[in-house]
């Protein structure tokens, strides 16, 4: 999961302070399945209904759990809007299946890796943009924003993704969103019980400081000071900070090469501690109270701290009562920002006020009045936690010339017995990908070290 699904425990209340949102449970069922396990055997899974709420300045609309329902609901804002849905969500299903079921388990190695008669047939897709896909279909603004959302796990602009990703709808809509039980944590949980019964060997708080190569491969790694003879590295860490730990001359991509690149968001983070129950909110609520393309300037374009921004909280405890003490609630704030800011005390301050500002503007819910404590997590904590470039949360924004063979490469070019997985490589952000790029990295080690 690129080291982000990590956990943090105080007074009773357990966070998750990585991924919130499970998607796509067919790419955790086809991983378990490849061991003869499934999800079920290691955590319990609970498909929310509603999948989320989204909330404007105006109004809330519930996203439920059926596409059925949700076309209702599509209708009741925009007549026809429905039916289009529908029609829409079927190509959008017709790309998913070639996406998740081909294109995404191939390992980024040639360009011909993708060229098969469907996907030939799909190539418009990759030429126009999800924005001009959705804005040709619904007229309504708030419909628009909440079919675009999706692609912001891709890390980009609906205005800058291949049309093609509408296959994220699909995951939405289609799949539905569900929680495990006890948190996403318990999904980290599962995949280190099935390693350690397969006898793999798990060294925690173990801080690789380098690794020396020797002709063409790393014949040690340096960790916590002792000197450990390898065979072979895969490395889940960030791809630039691994590439940092040996010669220049031996790696993959330059300083330039990164500077150049279109990173996903970085995030401010808040975890949040209740002292009583927040009404008007669910489990997943996203509040687009405020003018999208602003925030999105801020983030791309101008890279600056946002003035309104847009916000994505969790209430797990909506869910779960096992997670926090009872008749209390706890939160999880996310504030998509550009990588590489400057913050202070000062900052977090400034925008936990907003965010009470706009929770009190919609719920009637104090939320300064009722926080018994709150955890920060922002650009550097994630580049001192996790040696992330520039602080970013999410890898490289999946645009175009950032898909499959023009991403990092799984396999070092220069390092024989290198191998890299993870959000910065192939297929890309998120928790499904994250998955997938350890299958895709393991395939080539067996590849090439029968």
């Amino acid at each position: 999961m690129g080291g982000r699904a990590s956990q943090y425990i105080k007074d009773g209340f357990t966070f998750d302070m990585g991924p919130t949102w499970y998607w796509m449970p067919d790419v955790f069922e086809s991983f378990f399945s490849d061991f003869d396990k499934k999800p079920a055997d290691y955590y319990k899974l609970i498909k929310l209904n509603p999948a989320y709420k989204v909330v404007f300045d105006n109004e809330a609309i519930l996203i439920g759990d059926s596409l059925d329902t949700i076309a209702a609901t599509f209708d009741q804002i925009e007549s026809g809007a429905g039916d289009a849905l529908k029609t829409f969500l079927t190509d959008a299903e017709n790309n998913y299946n070639l996406a998740i079921k081909n294109l995404v388990y191939k390992p980024g190695q040639s360009i011909f890796e993708l060229v098969t008669l469907a996907t030939v047939q799909k190539l418009h897709l990759f030429f126009s943009t999800i924005s001009k896909l959705v804005r040709k279909k619904f007229k309504n603004e708030k419909l628009r924003q909440i079919l675009e959302f999706p692609v912001l796990f891709l890390g980009a602009k609906a205005e800058n993704t291949p049309a093609f990703y509408n296959f994220m709808n699909w995951a939405d809509f289609g799949l539905g969103t569900y929680y495990p039980e006890g948190g996403m944590y318990k999904v980290v949980e599962g995949l280190e019980t099935l390693a350690v019964s397969l006898g793999v060997e798990i060294h925690c708080n173990a801080d690789v400081q380098k690794m020396s190569v020797t002709g063409d491969k790393i014949t040690s790694i340096t960790v916590n000071g002792t000197q450990i003879e390898t065979d072979l590295v895969l490395s889940g860490a960030d791809y630039y900070h691994t590439e940092t730990l040996f010669e220049s001359d031996y790696r993959n991509y330059s300083e330039n090469y990164w500077q150049k690149k279109t990173f996903a968001p970085s995030s401010l983070l808040y975890y949040v501690a209740l002292d009583e129950k927040i009404p008007n909110v669910e489990h997943h609520t996203l509040f687009f109270d405020v003018d999208f393309s602003n925030h999105a300037s801020a983030i791309y374009d101008e890279a600056k701290w946002p003035k309104k921004p847009l916000f994505y909280a969790s209430f797990p405890s909506k869910t779960d009562k096992t997670i926090c003490p009872p008749n209390k609630e706890m939160a999880i704030f996310l504030i998509p920002i550009a990588p590489d800011l400057k913050e202070d005390l000062d900052t977090y301050t400034h925008y936990y006020d907003i965010l009470a500002d706009r929770l009190l503007r919609h719920t009637g819910y104090d939320l300064k009045k009722n926080t018994l404590f709150y955890r920060t997590f922002s650009v550097k904590d994630f580049k001192e936690v996790y040696n992330s470039y520039k602080g970013n949360a999410y890898g490289l924004a999946n645009t175009l010339l950032q898909t499959a063979v023009l991403r990092p490469s799984l396999k070092s070019k220069k390092v024989k017995n290198l191998y890299f997985t993870g959000q910065l490589s192939v297929p890309g952000p998120g928790v499904p990908p994250a998955l997938i790029s350890g299958k895709l990295a393991a395939g080539l080690i067996k590849k090439y070290h029968p």
